[in-house]
């Protein structure tokens, strides 16, 4: 029978993370999956259906759910919640100027990630976003600016193009997705 001493527990968990470092890897970047979206980066349906064309983003319809995907490997960047949009098209004309830049004829995704508690922002209402958590609503043509509700910030907006009829990263967040104490 072996019996494990608190220093042999030590010795192992130090040892492993030597060797970690010393493979190369970076504890600092995060597999593909855990990372931000990245310029380049294509976006696919978050039930499973495939790459978002623009032709697949109907306007005026109910936002859909969406991740990135890494464009060269193909992996969704799925390993972390903050990485989820929510994408909807609009009327252009209707745009403020902001958000027309951040736009793919229309078309503008923002984080799911409800600033306030990190809720999923996942209600329509009346042409706005509303977290069903605490009611909070956002307005998608004045780039994601809080229309009410207890949150403070806007939603971080991910700029769009298209590219091939896809819908495909333009640049990053506009800033960091998820809670941020102010």
């Amino acid at each position: 029978m072996c019996v494990a001493t608190r220093r042999d527990a030590v010795g192992a968990i130090s040892a492993a993370g030597i060797g970690f470092l010393l493979s190369g890897a970076s504890p600092s970047r995060g597999e593909p999956a855990d990372e931000r979206p990245k310029e380049g980066d294509l976006l696919t349906s978050a039930d499973g259906t495939g790459p978002l064309t623009a032709e697949a983003i109907v306007l005026g319809a109910r936002p859909t759910l969406a991740w990135p995907i890494d464009a060269s490997t193909g992996t969704v960047r799925d390993g972390s919640r903050l990485n989820k949009l929510v994408v909807v098209r609009l009327d252009p004309s209707s745009l403020d100027d902001v958000t027309r830049t951040r736009a793919a004829d229309g078309i503008v995704a923002y984080s799911a990630i409800c600033p306030h508690a990190g809720c999923e922002v996942t209600g329509w209402v009346d042409q706005t976003l509303e977290c069903p958590c605490h009611a909070s609503h956002y307005n998608p043509r004045e780039a994601g600016a809080v229309i009410d509700g207890p949150t403070q910030r806007a939603l971080p907006a991910l700029p769009l193009k298209i590219q091939d009829g896809k819908l495909v990263v333009a640049k990053p967040f506009t800033s960091r997705p998820g809670i941020v104490q102010t």
